[in-house]
């Protein structure tokens, strides 16, 4: 198990977000990505992740799990892993991806979101605002300088997301000190000659995008899980201030011994 010092809680009514604390609750994590990314959106895996109908990787021993529970189920989950352990534990899963030497060039605790995931019922708002919760309060007790990770669009055509990639390039795309890019062998081109002025895009890449989130150069298509993939940044000293005043506020009570 990774190194855990403190966990972010927060209660909404009867959904509670912090991080998975027993074998449990991890096993219950896993379950419900798989819920979602095989059932749901027809990720393929591995023989062994379908036997076991658990979506687990050689990343999880690694990481911390944040997870939003009513009672005791899970039914939202995110997975966070900070730089000071990835570089004792096998490095970051982006890496298959993306290469990051400009962020990882960047000074400070570095946070890699990624297997973001809730249960159906659940994604009215409330979950997803909970997650969000609990990862700033993580970010502020770890004092984490940037977050990344992968963002997804659903599907393996990028020809029909054409003008969601090339509006994400024009608008959004990261300051070069700060800008990762898609592997060479695995590139897909983003920019279009008329991107638009906007777009539809994904709730949780638009809320990266509200937190001030930039995207990479390049995205990749993830055949396995059956997505087309851009790099997300978010640098918190860029964070809007409306956002880094409603956390700050709300934090130092709300951090617990994991």
């Amino acid at each position: 198990m990774p190194d855990r010092p403190t966990a972010a809680r927060v209660r909404d009514r009867d959904l509670e977000v912090r991080l998975a604390r027993t074998p449990g609750e991890l096993e219950a994590a896993s379950a419900l990505r798989y819920r979602v990314f095989f059932d749901e959106f027809k990720a393929q895996g591995d023989a062994l992740c379908r036997l076991a109908r658990r979506d687990v990787d050689g990343y999880d021993q690694a990481c911390d799990h944040l997870v939003v529970l009513d009672c005791a189920r899970v039914v939202g989950t995110y997975r966070l892993l900070r730089r000071s352990v990835a570089m004792r534990r096998g490095g970051f899963y982006s890496v298959q991806e993306f290469d990051l030497a400009p962020l990882l060039a960047q000074p400070g605790e570095l946070l890699e979101l990624g297997r973001s995931c809730i249960d159906p019922a659940y994604r009215t708002g409330g979950a997803m605002a909970l997650l969000w919760q609990g990862i700033a309060r993580y970010v502020f007790a770890h004092d984490v300088t940037a977050m990344f990770g992968c963002a997804s669009f659903p599907g393996t055509d990028p020809a029909g997301l054409r003008d969601a990639l090339g509006y994400l390039h024009a608008h959004h795309l990261a300051p070069p000190e700060l800008r990762p890019r898609a592997l060479p062998e695995r590139r897909v081109e983003m920019r279009c000659d008329s991107p638009p002025a906007a777009i539809a895009l994904p709730p949780l890449l638009k809320g990266y995008l509200r937190l001030g989130g930039f995207v990479g150069d390049g995205a990749v298509v993830d055949a396995a899980f059956n997505t087309t993939d851009v790099c997300i940044v978010v640098k918190t000293s860029l964070m809007p201030e409306r956002y880094r005043r409603h956390y700050a506020r709300q934090q130092p009570e709300e951090l617990i011994a994991a």
